[in-house]
């Protein structure tokens, strides 16, 4: 099939892309890598009138650094994460989570406010937001707010954007020394969305943790942060931590979907085992760290952390 007719706007500046929106409301939407919203078209799931396409904005793209907090633009690719050495240095996980997004095809095209936007709880960049404390920026014509990544993702596919705001960037914190990170998942065929992952983060001090992030992968409507989990890791010793009880305890309380690909309590099992994985990988990375606390993130990555 093919998607329906649709008027196009190609605004070439974030207030000329906010008027639109605000002009035409309930009945735009935004393109930006196009990743998921043009096969919605395509198979006439969503017939949206207006297509306010974000592309030519220069300004929502790239990554800056200030005040222990990354930002990165909106229209940043997937890829990019890969590859950009300030995004990749100042907040790991993202570096980590991007090999996970579908196939390089769709890396090079999809962006970092559209993944967020469309709010997929079984894709990586919402999980990250939530685990890391993201604040996600919007901006309408009424001018800009912040939206905490806790309370941006509402249910499966629905945010707290309003018609008429634009998601404009992602504010990350940027953690210390002593920090590991990774994300485990589980899916069917490389490039499909996991069935249950992990994203985490955690910090060694002392030879305690000291510091915990961890956000579920695909275990409800919503991405999942996993704090009976970060508060059993907080405080533990580095060399002690029984990975596979906190994995159990991340997901214990869960209710996932059941679907053709597996039930509950399959996901649930399987969210036990990518939590302790990534958790596991993290902490190697994090000691690791401690021990050299010199060595820049690139050198531990090439020590075979992962």
């Amino acid at each position: 099939m093919k998607a329906a007719a649709f008027d196009y706007h190609v605004p070439e500046s974030v207030d000329a892309a906010v008027a639109l929106l605000a002009e035409l409301g309930d009945e735009a939407k935004v393109l930006a890598g196009g990743q998921s919203l043009v096969p919605v078209m395509a198979m006439r799931l969503g017939r949206p009138e207006h297509i306010v396409d974000v592309n030519r904005i220069e300004a929502l793209a790239g990554a800056t650094r200030s005040n222990g907090t990354l930002r990165v633009g909106a229209l940043t690719r997937h890829r990019a994460l890969e590859t950009d050495v300030l995004i990749r240095d100042s907040v790991p996980l993202l570096a980590r989570a991007a090999p996970h997004i579908g196939h390089f095809q769709i890396r090079n095209r999809g962006t970092v406010g559209g993944s967020l936007a469309h709010a997929d709880s079984a894709a990586e960049l919402p999980a990250v937001a939530v685990a890391l404390d993201a604040e996600i920026e919007v901006r309408s014509t009424r001018g800009s707010r912040r939206i905490r990544a806790a309370d941006f993702f509402v249910s499966i596919f629905m945010t707290a954007l309003e018609p008429d705001e634009l998601v404009t960037a992602v504010h990350l914190p940027v953690w210390g020394r002593g920090c590991g990170f990774a994300v485990a998942e589980f899916a069917r065929r490389h490039g499909d969305f996991a069935l249950a992952g992990a994203a985490c983060g955690v910090q060694v001090d002392g030879g305690r943790i000291v510091r915990a992030a961890v956000g579920l992968i695909g275990m409800g409507s919503v991405p999942v942060r996993a704090r009976l989990a970060e508060q059993t890791l907080t405080g533990a010793d580095a060399h002690e931590v029984d990975l596979a009880s906190i994995g159990r305890d991340a997901v214990a309380a869960l209710d996932p979907p059941s679907d053709t690909h597996g039930s509950a309590a399959y996901r649930r099992h399987l969210g036990a085992q990518m939590t302790a994985r990534a958790l596991g990988r993290a902490l190697a990375e994090a000691q690791g760290q401690e021990r050299n606390p010199g060595q820049s993130q690139a050198q531990a990555e090439a020590g075979g952390t992962a």
